[in-house]
Formats: structure tokens, sequence, C-alpha cells
């Protein structure tokens, strides 16, 4: 499947061929796929179809333990561990007021302290991980974080020639980077019963930080894109899928970076299907950031179109993981 025009499917292979015109030819693309929604597909990424799906394997068992057992990994958004259904209303931090979002997470991340207590407290906490109960979990998940994370500064690299800047332009600001990947599982309504009125798995939303790299699976009750009517978009439509694919999207803090010239992707996932109550997907999602208390000031014209005030990247996004989090 190629996806719609607007949300293109880009191979990186050109890009990592260090052919230079090849290597502009992929930026101008990539470009050209941000200004207009925020969201592109990305083949030739190196990640296997197995690495993911042995991720995925393994975080099912967890899943599938009783109530109890995940009950002592229990934690709140930003922790690290187990988020249950309920945890997150991830429409909240755009002010949409949804009930609480349909999924389960597994949550881990950046765990090499700095040395700074303040912000090794909160951002690079020790990962915990269900070793007694699936003691695969940890040896799947741990490499293909270190996989995403090469992958995410190669993109990085990538944004910053697309924007006309020197490769290292964003890759400055992740020498010691802030990053969670959370599994997802959005079970059917045999295991969350039946949606409240604008429930969602995931409520309307942009991500917070700089890029987000998502495995996903297409469902009925899958993921949904949202370009603007107004810039002729079409509103909401199913986001486009290559089983081969990685969906790549920019976050508020490249949006702001830019000066708006690239799009925070706007995004939700559907609540289960009337049509497939009993679905269940699951998705493997990468947010990258950038280093703790990075200074996040929008680039000028011609290239930046909105002079934002810069931000604190750290206070920005704590502000967004507090504003999700269902007391």
């Amino acid at each position: 499947m190629t996806g719609s025009p607007r949300i293109p499917v880009i191979d990186l292979g050109p890009w990592l061929s260090g052919d230079p015109q090849a290597r502009a030819r992929t930026a101008q693309q990539v470009d050209a796929a941000l200004s207009r929604a925020g969201f592109l597909l990305v083949t030739g990424h190196g990640i296997s179809r197995q690495t993911r799906e042995g991720v995925r394997a393994a975080a099912r068992r967890f899943f599938a333990l009783p109530a109890e057992v995940k009950e002592r990994y229990a934690v709140s958004v930003g922790g690290r561990g187990w988020l249950g259904q309920g945890a997150e209303a991830n429409g909240h931090a755009e002010g949409t007021k949804t009930p609480p979002d349909l999924k389960e997470s597994w949550s881990v991340g950046a765990d090499r302290p700095t040395g700074d207590e303040a912000v090794d407290a909160f951002w690079f906490q020790p990962n915990v991980w269900p070793d007694a109960e699936v003691p695969v979990l940890r040896e799947v998940v741990e490499a293909y974080m270190t996989q995403m994370r090469t992958l995410a500064d190669e993109l990085l690299r990538l944004l910053a020639a697309a924007l006309g800047q020197t490769e290292e332009f964003f890759t400055r600001h992740t020498t010691h980077p802030t990053y969670t990947l959370n599994i997802n599982w959005y079970p059917g309504t045999g295991v969350l019963g039946e949606p409240q009125p604008g429930q969602y798995r995931i409520g309307p939303h942009t991500d917070f930080g700089t890029v987000t790299l998502l495995d996903r699976q297409q469902g009925r009750g899958g993921l949904q894109v949202y370009t603007d009517p107004a810039d002729k978009g079409v509103g909401w439509e199913d986001a486009p899928y290559d089983p081969e694919a990685l969906t790549v999207n920019i976050g508020d803090l490249m949006a702001r970076w830019t000066g708006d010239r690239w799009r925070s992707g706007r995004h939700r996932v559907l609540p289960p299907s009337p049509q497939e109550p009993e679905e269940d997907l699951m998705s493997l999602v990468y947010f990258y950031e950038c280093d703790p208390h990075t200074p996040v000031i929008p680039l000028p014209a011609p290239i930046g179109r909105m002079a934002h005030e810069p931000v604190d990247s750290s206070t920005y996004l704590k502000a967004k993981l507090d504003a999700i989090t269902v007391s």
C-alpha cells in the first residue's frame, strides 16, 4: 500500500545511501509531508518484523496476567511499569474532555542517570520489569529501544536536512535525551465493556515531544489522523497502513522548533467497532524527546512561520503529562 498523497510512504534507503542527490530528494519529500499533515510512513528503517512481533508476543504474555498480578506493577503517567485502563485521557492535553482512554500500557524508557537528582527522579527513573512472570520481556524491549534510539537520531538528522540546517541541528540536543516506549494494548469489549459516549482507545491529541515512531496493527478501531479541511484536508481519516513501514509523526516541541512550518500531527485511536467488538490490537509507541531542559527556540522566517516564545522542553512535557493523568 502506498498511502495517501498527504501522508506518503518514504523509503529511507536513498537517504542512507550517502548519495547527495538522493539524500536531498528524500529531505524534500519529508519537508512536504510534514508541512501537510505532520505524518509520514517510513520503510527501509532496518527494524525487522520479527523483532517487532517478538516485542508484541512478550507483551501479550504480560497483559494476559491476572489483574492482581499486573497491579503489582501499577504506576501513574510518567512512571515505569503498568498503566491500567482509565489511567490516561489523552484528549485532555488539547482541552477535549473525553472519558478515560480504553487501553492498557506497559511503559519504560530512558533510565541512565545524569547525576542531577532533580532531573533523574522523574526523567530517568529505573525501569521495572516483570522478570518473575515474563522474563523475556526485558530482553526484547531493551533491544528494541536500542534500535529505536539509533533510528530516531537518524530521523532527526534527516529532519534537520529537510529544514536546510546542519545535520546535527537537533542531535546536538540528544546527547542524553529522554524517551519513552509505551506498549499499548487495545482489547475488545469483552475485556473493556461497552465504550462510553465520546470514549476512545486514545482520545484526540497531538504528541508532545520531537518525533514519535509507531509500529501498529491495522484494525477497524485503529489510528485516525486529522488534516484540516480549511487547508484542503478532509478532517478525520483512517491512517494509511503498510505492514513493513513505521508511522512517524512530529510532536509539539518539533512543531514549535520549526515555527509551525511542520504540523504536530493530531490523531486518535477509535474505540472497538460494533462490527468487530472483540478486535484486539497492540501498538509499539516510541516517543523521542531531547536532553532535559533543552530550550526550544523557533527557527526564524522564512523557515519558521510562527514566532512562538521559547519553551523549556522538560517544563512543557511535564505539563502535558500532568494534563492527561486521570486522578
